[in-house]
């Protein structure tokens, strides 16, 4: 892994990025993340800073309904807000969409990141796999950003969880810091930057699970991988099994109950790509999502029976977290972390406006 490319905007995200002033520094990306979707016509109630009090709001056909005035949208700058109990740093966009009022946090990339780390690592990981997750979600967000739509994120596992201001730590705090403004990039663009907890001790190929095929997303030996899940044994129930198939549009051939799950291929990462059940072929990404609808912590499966015998947790894709946390405990610094689950990648500068550098920056807040 190579952190050149520096001087170098990444060009194509140029056209995505919006820039406002930030405290103790001069420029940075303005994401808009989902916080929530409120039915039409229900209430929902937002806590102001400095005695601002409460705003009630509601979602309408004709646009949004704030405190008796009906308007297109409403927006709050900020610096702070809370919703549900949960306090965001930034401002807050409501807006009515196709029956549904949409809660937007429009928040700073790095002030976005405090929140997300201590969701997705625990603190008391090593500091350098701390600062790898720091730039995989980093990346990730920068991927997503697209003007062309209400939001960039959700806040939910669905994108990367998003937690706001009460969860942040010091060291979670110290890792975004230490990689300010740090994304991987491929061929000039920000990468797919996936993530998971544990691989079992292989990555999976992105084709494995997403269906295309990514050159720096390729299946890699994680033999320092070792969680809470790297080895487990699970049972799973003829019921169970026909629910799974059901819920993914496939019916069990009568008297099927008996016919115990059957492994008929795997995929280059030795995960499950073909499986029948219950008198059910299917396979390719269909056959990891019906052993996950199985309740299952991974694809890297044995059936002995109705009895499940696996390694890992998540879908295998991209840095596996207990494996940065065992590289790192081994000595390697987070650009050898990133280097080892996103080959041919740079680890690259995304340049906000001539922004300070990460001490400075960071020395005012």
């Amino acid at each position: 892994m190579t952190h050149g490319l520096k001087g170098a905007l990444l060009a194509c995200l140029l056209l995505l990025v919006w820039l406002l002033p930030s405290r103790g520094q001069k420029e940075d990306l303005l994401l808009r993340v989902l916080l929530k979707e409120v039915p039409e016509g229900q209430e929902v109630s937002l806590l102001l800073p400095e005695g601002q009090g409460t705003v009630r709001a509601r979602g309408e056909a004709q646009g949004v309904w704030v405190e008796g005035r009906l308007q297109p949208f409403w927006e709050f700058p900020g610096p702070y807000f809370r919703l549900d109990g949960r306090t965001y740093r930034g401002g807050v966009r409501l807006l009515a969409q196709e029956g549904r009022l949409l809660v937007v946090n429009q928040v700073l990339l790095e002030d976005y990141l405090l929140g997300v780390l201590p969701a997705e690592m625990p603190e008391g990981f090593p500091q350098e796999a701390l600062k790898a997750q720091a730039v995989v979600a980093r990346t990730f967000a920068v991927n997503r950003l697209n003007p062309r739509a209400p939001y960039d994120l959700c806040a939910s596992e669905i994108c990367q969880v998003y937690l706001g201001l009460a969860v942040e730590t010091p060291r979670h705090t110290e890792a975004v810091r230490g990689t300010r403004g740090k994304v991987l990039s491929y061929q000039g663009r920000a990468i797919s930057a996936l993530y998971h907890a544990d691989s079992g001790g292989m990555t999976a190929g992105s084709e494995e699970v997403f269906q295309k095929a990514l050159p720096y997303l390729r299946p890699r030996p994680d033999p320092y991988a070792r969680g809470p899940k790297s080895q487990w044994q699970l049972s799973v129930s003829p019921e169970r099994a026909a629910a799974a198939l059901r819920a993914m549009g496939r019916t069990p051939q009568a008297g099927s109950l008996g016919d115990s799950p059957v492994v008929l291929e795997r995929s280059a990462s030795g995960r499950v790509w073909r499986l029948r059940l219950l008198g059910v072929e299917v396979q390719g990404p269909e056959a990891q999502r019906l052993v996950r609808n199985l309740g299952l912590p991974s694809a890297l499966v044995e059936f002995r029976g109705w009895q499940a015998e696996g390694r890992g947790a998540g879908h295998g894709v991209g840095l596996s977290q207990w494996g940065a946390k065992g590289m790192a405990e081994a000595g390697y610094g987070y650009r050898e972390i990133l280097g080892h689950y996103f080959p041919g990648t740079f680890l690259s500068d995304l340049l906000l406006g001539g922004i300070p550098g990460p001490e400075e920056a960071w020395a005012t807040r």
